[in-house]
């Protein structure tokens, strides 16, 4: 295994030791939580441009699934391929053990040339970037230098989104789902509520379409980008057929509407974020992964607030005072877990059956 560094953009350097491809990349270094997940975290599009900081201890513990699909969808992970743009832990598995495990994290990450990293003081890098927040860094092999990047001065979007239209299932309600960099889990589970799910770009101009609802996914970046989509979406409100968003798509919802948006000194990405339902004592544990969030103060004065970050008191999602509109800043449908929101889709779909006179 070959020694190989970390290099953050204010000089520190970690040095520790290669599991994954060998090979030298650039992007942001963000901390996430989770102490189980990281094959959905991993293939999650949100970390597009992100190399991954695991503040649990051991990673790989259990491998890595098969990469089987059904119903056109990828079973295990949250997308078809890896994401992020690295991986850096404190200790690393060589033995895995778990029922369905086809490989190990290693060889996964081989397979997709992203390098891993372990032996590094994840709990000393993790306290760098919660007093700075997130940092640009590079993992750097000996003889292959690269320069600093810097992810967000790009449409993620765009590079994370389909490019062709895909319709799953067949279900008694339409759901126009635009992908800005959707989580499959969000599929599998308005399928599992009846719907027939047309996922498109997130470009395409789905107001000329037949649906009876609308669903904006997650997705990395700088929601700012998405001005095409963005536009869309306003023209959907002009209509009272139901809407819901999920993280980014909570950012695009509001810029929709007339709201703004701002980068967060650190982000919210972890599987224990606690969130409260506007104005009652109800209190959930969510998954995030997002780096901008809503300007609260910008809402205009049809839209209320809908949920709210214990811990720093930011925007967790809004809804329409009148109209069937609503979104999050985390994810219900939140894979490996926890799924203590997941009722918000049944929500969605409900409003959808009182939208058709059911």
């Amino acid at each position: 295994m070959k020694r190989v560094k970390l290099i953050l953009e204010d000089g520190t350097v970690f040095t520790g030791k290669s599991f994954g491809s060998e090979q030298s990349v650039a992007g942001e270094v963000v901390f996430y939580t989770a102490m189980v997940g990281y094959p959905e975290s991993l293939t999650d599009p949100s970390y597009t441009g992100q190399i991954l900081v695991s503040t649990y201890p051991m990673i790989g513990n259990y491998g890595v699934p098969a990469d089987s699909k059904n119903d056109g969808i990828n079973i295990h992970y949250e997308s078809d391929k890896i994401h992020a743009s690295g991986l850096i832990i404190s200790d690393y598995s060589v033995e895995y053990s778990h029922w369905n495990a086809v490989k190990s994290l290693g060889d996964w990450l081989k397979e997709n040339n992203v390098p891993g990293i372990f032996d590094i003081d994840t709990r000393a890098l993790t306290k760098i970037l919660r007093e700075k927040g997130s940092m640009l860094g590079k993992i750097e092999f000996e003889n292959d230098p690269i320069e600093f990047y810097d992810p967000n001065l790009e449409n993620l979007v765009a590079i994370a989104s389909i490019k062709e239209p895909i319709t799953y299932g067949n279900g008694k309600y339409n759901v126009i789902l635009v992908d800005c960099g959707t989580k499959n889990n969000i599929i599998r589970c308005l399928l599992n509520r009846g719907a027939t799910v047309k996922r498109v770009p997130w470009d395409y101009d789905f107001t000329t379409e037949e649906y009876d609802g609308l669903f904006i996914s997650n997705g990395p970046g700088d929601p700012a980008m998405c001005d095409i989509t963005v536009k869309n979406i306003a023209k959907a409100l002009s209509e009272n057929k139901p809407v819901m968003g999920i993280c980014l798509g909570n950012q695009l919802l509001a810029l929709a509407a007339g709201a703004k948006t701002y980068k967060l000194k650190y982000g919210h990405r972890s599987h224990n974020q606690p969130v409260l339902l506007n104005n009652t004592n109800r209190c959930f544990i969510t998954s995030q992964n997002h780096g901008y969030a809503i300007d609260n103060e910008s809402l205009p004065s049809d839209w209320e607030i809908l949920f709210q970050n214990v811990n720093d008191k930011t925007n967790e999602g809004i809804r329409h005072k009148t109209k069937p509109f609503f979104s999050t800043q985390f994810h219900p449908e939140a894979a490996s877990g926890p799924v203590d929101t997941e009722f918000l889709f049944d929500e969605f779909i409900g409003n959808i059956s009182k939208y058709k006179g059911e």
